[in-house]
């Protein structure tokens, strides 16, 4: 049986290799000549140390922008079925495009097979830690504890297809734990910082971290930290100037939901 270890590290040599990848390289430089120059507004509020930032994934947004305008060393934490060859058509038509009319799908099954070339070169060529379900998730905890002790903060994008509003889905809550982990680790707490991306007004904007608690069950924190970070954007996103969201689930433009109706001035729905 394989060392757990020495796997992480053949894992990360290789990736090393990777690292300038043409192919990657010519692919970031022309997404970033198309893609608008986005800015973070308040990333001053994100510690210098130990942060997890967490934000709305609006659909690939989040991690385009992330990769190409952070001002800080990061790792974006990246499902591991895309990064892998053979499961990026199931993943990807399975979370990108199985609400499509009944008529098209073929279509978009087809896409997922030829985008997933390019994906497993994108993904695992950028700065991103593979998120795992099953046993290999100890590996996602193991280099997220490493990447945080060199001082680099971790980006998770949690959201589910169940909605929380009309800013943001509801949360996958176990991203949570990873102050457990850390904590138990380092004797430290953890900051969680809520993050609104919003193509819109090309912008990400910073809330008010939060911070892992020990001393609270660790289903009870879950829930505190979620709710916490999901009200945190939804009062950044509604604190702006009314605006379409672009939301986790892939749907046409013009379903695009509006941040909050234009006559109201409150942040409250």
């Amino acid at each position: 049986m394989t060392d757990p270890k020495q796997k992480d590290k053949e894992i990360e040599n290789d990736r090393k290799r990777r690292r300038d990848y043409p192919l990657y390289v010519f692919i970031k430089e022309a997404v970033r000549f198309f893609y608008p120059k986005t800015t973070l507004e308040g990333s001053s509020r994100i510690p210098a140390h130990d942060a997890v930032i967490v934000g709305n994934h609006s659909q690939m947004n989040a991690p385009i922008i992330f990769e190409l305008y952070s001002p800080v060393k990061r790792y974006t934490w990246c499902i591991g079925e895309m990064m892998e060859l053979k499961e990026v058509p199931s993943y990807a038509f399975q979370d990108f495009w199985s609400g499509k009319p009944a008529w098209n799908r073929w279509f978009f099954k087809a896409l997922s097979y030829v985008i997933a070339p390019l994906a497993v070169v994108v993904f695992n060529n950028a700065d991103t830690i593979p998120v795992y379900h099953d046993t290999r998730i100890v590996n996602t905890i193991r280099e997220t504890m490493s990447r945080l002790q060199e001082g680099a903060d971790i980006v998770i994008f949690p959201e589910e297809h169940t909605p929380y509003n009309r800013i943001v889905n509801g949360f996958q809550d176990k991203f949570v734990d990873v102050g457990r982990f850390y904590y138990r680790k380092t004797r430290k707490k953890l900051a969680f910082v809520p993050a609104y991306v919003c193509p819109a007004f090309k912008r990400v904007y910073i809330g008010t971290p939060v911070r892992f608690d020990p001393d609270i069950p660790i289903e009870e924190e879950r829930k505190r930290i979620c709710l916490y970070i999901q009200e945190e954007i939804t009062r950044m996103a509604q604190s702006l100037p009314p605006h379409k969201v672009v939301p986790y689930t892939n749907m046409s433009k013009k379903d695009y939901p509006l941040s909050r109706d234009p006559e109201k001035t409150d942040t409250k729905q």
